[in-house]
C-alpha cells in the first residue's frame, strides 16, 4: 500500500484545500490519502475555529481516506517542531510513502538543496547567523540574510521568505536528517497567499475567512468554502484568551522560561507586562518586537496554558508515540487492519487502545486529552477524546 500523507490544519477547510486534495489524487494517485491534522489548537498559537473531529470529517467529505491527529505538543510548536512531529508520525508506517504539502514557489530539487545546506551548517554560516541575530531580527530572517551573504550555488534564499515554503524546507530537513524513505511532493498553492487577508470568491486564505467571521461577515465566506464546511461554521470565533491570561498570572518565571522559544529573559517581560495589561491582546501587543513576532508570542502563551515545555517536546520527538485516528471514510475502514501490518506503533481508535500507552507516549496523549477538555470548556461543545468518526 502506497500512502500519501498531507499535513494540514484546515482552520477551516476551504476551496484551496480542496484543490490540494484533488491534485494529490489526480497526480500522485496514492492507494491511501492520509491527512495529518492539528487538533484543537494551531501553530499560530490560537484555538481552532472548529473542533478537530468536525474538521477531520470535512477532510473525509472532501476526498481524504483517513485523518490522523498531529499531537498537541507538535501542532502548537514552531515550524521546525511542527514539521518534525508530522514526519515522525508519517515514518511510523513501513514502506515507500510520500509527504505532500503546499508551497508558494518551491520545487522538489530546490527544497532538497536548501534543506541540505541548512542541515550541514558550516562555521561561516553559524557566524553570519549569530551576527544577524544580534541585529534583533527573527531566526528565519537571520537565516535568509546569512545564506544571502554566502552566495551558495543552487540555494534559493527566497524559499525562506514565505510560510509554506519554510514549512516545506522543515519537512525536507526532518526527512533527510532522519534518513527516512519518505518522498516529498510539493504542490504550488493556487489563489490567495497564506497571510492574504482579502476575501476572494474562489480561493481565499483561512486567515481571510477567520477575519471575515470575526467581523460578523460569515455570509461573505460562502463562495470560499465547500457547503459542508460553511454549514458548520460558527457565527463568531471561539476564544480562550482569559484561560491563557490566567495561566500567565499563575505561572512562575521559571515555568515560562522552560517553554520553547521563550529566551533572552522574555519570561521577565511577560510577567511584568501581564500586570499592566487588561487582556491577552494588549499583552501580546506590548510583548511584540522585531525578534518576537505576534505568532511566536502567541505560541509561547498558549504553551503556558497547555503546560507544554521544551523538555516534553524534546522527549516526544525522540520517542515512538501513537497514531490517533480522528476520522476515516466509511468504505475504507479496512485500512485500519492494513495499517496494523505496516506499523508497530499503537493505533488509537477507542479508549481501550489509549490505555496501553506508557511513558512519554502516555504523557503526550494526556496533553491531547487536556487540550480537548480545554477546548470543550471554552466552546461549550464537548467531544470525546477517544472516539473515531466514521464518515
Amino acid at each position: 500500500m502506497r500512502i500519501c500523507f498531507a499535513v494540514c490544519e484546515y482552520n477551516p477547510f476551504h476551496n484551496g484545500h480542496l484543490y490540494h486534495i484533488n491534485k494529490i489524487k489526480n497526480e500522485v494517485k496514492p492507494d491511501c490519502l492520509a491527512i495529518i491534522m492539528s487538533g484543537n489548537f494551531t501553530q499560530r498559537g490560537e484555538i481552532a475555529i472548529l473542533d478537530k473531529y468536525t474538521r477531520a470529517s470535512h477532510a473525509i467529505l472532501a476526498g481524504a481516506d483517513v485523518v490522523f491527529e498531529l499531537p498537541t505538543v507538535f501542532a502548537t510548536g514552531n515550524a521546525e517542531i511542527f514539521s518534525k512531529g508530522a514526519v515522525n508520525l508519517a515514518k511510523q508506517f513501513k514502506g515507500d510513502h510520500t509527504l505532500c504539502f503546499g508551497t508558494e514557489s518551491a520545487t522538489k530539487d530546490s527544497l532538497i538543496t536548501t534543506a541540505t545546506v541548512l542541515i550541514n551548517e558550516t562555521k561561516e554560516f553559524k557566524l553570519l547567523y549569530k551576527e544577524e541575530l544580534k541585529s534583533g531580527v527573527t531566526s528565519i530572517k537571520a537565516k535568509v540574510n546569512a545564506l544571502s551573504k554566502m552566495n551558495i550555488e543552487n540555494v534559493d534564499c527566497n524559499l525562506l521568505k514565505s510560510p509554506n515554503n519554510i514549512l516545506g524546507i522543515e519537512y525536507t530537513k526532518a526527512i533527510l536528517s532522519s534518513k527516512s524513505t519518505l518522498d516529498i511532493y510539493p504542490i504550488i498553492r493556487e489563489g490567495a497567499g497564506y497571510n492574504d487577508d482579502t476575501l476572494y470568491k474562489g480561493i481565499s486564505s483561512a486567515s481571510a475567512i477567520r477575519n471575515a467571521i470575526s467581523e460578523g461577515k460569515l455570509k461573505k465566506t460562502k463562495n470560499c468554502l465547500p457547503s459542508f464546511v460553511y454549514n458548520d461554521l460558527p457565527k463568531s470565533l471561539p476564544t480562550c484568551d482569559d484561560l491563557i491570561f490566567y495561566s500567565i498570572l499563575k505561572s512562575s518565571k521559571q515555568e515560562l522560561k522552560e517553554i520553547i522559544d521563550c529566551t533572552e529573559g522574555l519570561e521577565n517581560r511577560i510577567k511584568a507586562l501581564s500586570k499592566t495589561s487588561d487582556n491577552l491582546e494588549e499583552l501580546k501587543d506590548k510583548l511584540k518586537t522585531k525578534r518576537y513576532t505576534y505568532t511566536r508570542i502567541s505560541r509561547i502563551l498558549l504553551s503556558s496554558m497547555l503546560g507544554i515545555n521544551e523538555s516534553l517536546i524534546r522527549k516526544c520527538l525522540n520517542d515512538d508515540l501513537y497514531i490517533k485516528v480522528l476520522a476515516i471514510k466509511q468504505e475504507k475502514t479496512s485500512l485500519l487492519s492494513e495499517f496494523s501490518k505496516i506499523t508497530d506503533t499503537p493505533i488509537i481508535t477507542r479508549k481501550k487502545d489509549a490505555d496501553i500507552l506508557v511513558g512519554v507516549a502516555k504523557t503526550c496523549f494526556e496533553k491531547d486529552v487536556f487540550a480537548n477538555d480545554v477546548y470543550g470548556f471554552a466552546t461549550k461543545q464537548k467531544t470525546n477524546e477517544y472516539e473515531m468518526k466514521i464518515v
